[in-house]
């Protein structure tokens, strides 16, 4: 074996998150890593790449017992890591950012030539053309995402981790990692791929290992597991459907209109684009990569300036000039990247999810603890946070249970709508299934939600109807009966057919 790890155990605040783990990859191995939030998928490869150090346990790569104390200590024996959320300078150029660390240097001086070469010449193998002199914030994160993985490829790795690597990445883009990866096995090279897309652990795993509650429970074939048979094995229970209801009991016209979007326009990412959400009733926001979903959530939430287009609010037409105006008008956003743009990693679970009302707690400009502790306790016990104490540095919790945080930190606010882009981007299935769960019972509760996805049977089991995007337009409005798959893809794709024409006639 190229990696063995055996009887790996580790604890946080006296809390076990590993228990008696292992993990084998195989030379030219391309292994899959999968569980639920918190089964300890993170923990064992931060503790194989020297970020953590186990408690006990034993680890032997290439032959050789090893225990590294830093990633650098990884790096150097050829492992090399791609997480999921990016670990890159925007500021510095793409070339810089894939030999970060490790630039050519001739006669003691740093080769920019060579390197812009060489940076050229692996992105190649990506098919992309890109100018390497850019700093790389000029780029979408697909791009970014794949300059992540050219560097971790360029390390010359024996073993390549790749933490969620496809979840920036458009299906061209996707196919291209694939390939990429079917490359390095030929050439003896190893991958652990940890994803939570079942369909794609079966076109290019070879073999899978699933943890749970912090230990490994088995190691499968991937041609000798069945869908379901790995899902249950992952779970240790039969999947719970994704909560919906029934068609015919679906919201329908005769609510109230919360919030009414009009003929949006900003710069080239949003070119009209319309949308309604109605009291107590989850709007779902589709679109391909690009078709600017996002971007339509932060004209609404005030945190980008729109060119055109009307707001109104409960029929009062606004203009949020900052997020602040559109939270004293009772809306929240759970935004896509909750690393960046949501969780403060180093602050506890508490103080985190009470960011949002901290003015409201205070009193004499000091904030009221006993009051803040109640509300805290609250809503872990409502949204089923498993955290060891409200003081637990948020850091150490799970992708669904740190996404169950930024969630509550908006409830706490008591909003009229709640905006959350992509709320299950990066969690396991059952994870999923408890956060759509809750957004139905929040909805039922009268709460407004606009949701927007990129996985359609969520989009399908939740709404009570979608408004699809592409190219920056709403191009249609498709009712809860009216869902399909096949009915999404048809709208999306149409559409962006008669763009991508209009352009070539352009």
């Amino acid at each position: 074996m190229l990696l063995s790890m055996k009887d790996i155990n580790k604890s946080f605040s006296g809390v076990s998150v590993l228990r008696d783990a292992s993990l084998e990859v195989a030379p030219g191995e391309v292994m899959a890593l999968i569980g639920q939030n918190g089964a300890g998928k993170s923990t064992m490869i931060k503790i194989l790449t020297g970020a953590y150090r186990k408690d006990s346990g034993s680890i032997q790569f290439d032959g050789t017992q090893v225990d590294f104390s830093a990633p650098a200590g990884a790096q150097a024996a050829g492992i090399a890591t791609v997480y999921q959320e990016l670990n890159l300078a925007p500021h510095r150029t793409v070339a810089e950012n894939i030999f970060l660390s490790r630039e050519p240097r001739r006669w003691g001086l740093l080769d920019r030539r060579r390197m812009r070469a060489e940076a050229s010449r692996v992105l190649a193998r990506f098919k992309l053309e890109l100018d390497v002199d850019r700093p790389l914030e000029d780029f979408s994160a697909a791009t970014r995402q794949m300059v992540a993985i050219a560097r971790g490829v360029t390390q010359n790795a024996r073993l390549v981790i790749m933490d969620e690597p496809t979840s920036s990445l458009d299906e061209r883009e996707v196919g291209v990692l694939f390939d990429t990866i079917r490359t390095l096995k030929a050439d003896g090279v190893s991958t652990l791929f940890v994803s939570h897309r079942l369909s794609e652990l079966y076109a290019v795993c070879d073999r899978v290992t699933i943890m749970r509650d912090g230990r490994t429970i088995g190691q499968h074939p991937m041609s000798e597991i069945s869908r379901v048979e790995l899902v249950r094995s992952m779970l240790g229970r039969e999947l719970t459907a994704f909560a919906t209801r029934a068609k015919d009991e679906a919201r329908g016209s005769d609510l109230p209109v919360f919030l009414h979007a009009e003929d949006l326009h900003a710069g080239t990412r949003v070119r009209g684009v319309s949308l309604q959400v109605r009291r107590g009733e989850i709007a779902g926001l589709a679109g391909l990569l690009g078709a600017g979903r996002t971007e339509t959530a932060r004209l609404i939430f005030g945190a980008d300036p729109r060119d055109g287009g009307r707001v109104a609010v409960e029929g009062r037409e606004t203009s949020y000039r900052e997020p602040v105006d559109a939270i004293r008008d009772g809306i929240g956003l759970v935004s896509e990247d909750r690393k960046v743009e949501g969780i403060v990693p180093e602050l506890s679970v508490r103080e985190n999810m009470t960011l949002a009302i901290l003015p409201k707690l205070r009193v004499g400009g000091v904030v009221d603890r006993t009051r803040e502790r109640a509300i805290v306790d609250r809503f872990i016990k409502a949204l089923g946070v498993k955290c060891s104490s409200p003081e637990q540095p948020i850091r150490e919790l799970s992708g669904g249970n740190q996404q169950k945080v930024l969630l509550a930190r908006w409830l706490c606010t008591d909003p009229n709508l709640l905006i959350v882009d992509e709320p299950t981007r990066g969690i396991d299935v059952g994870a999923k299934a408890e956060i759509l769960k809750l957004l139905r019972e929040l909805a039922d509760d009268g709460l407004s939600v606009l949701m927007i996805s990129s996985e359609l049977e969520e989009l399908m089991a939740a709404a009570d109807h979608v408004t699809v995007l592409s190219d920056g337009q709403s191009v249609a409005v498709l009712a809860a009966d009216e869902l399909s798959e096949e009915r999404l893809m048809t709208e999306m794709a149409h559409q962006n057919e008669i763009g991508s024409e209009g352009a070539r006639a352009a």
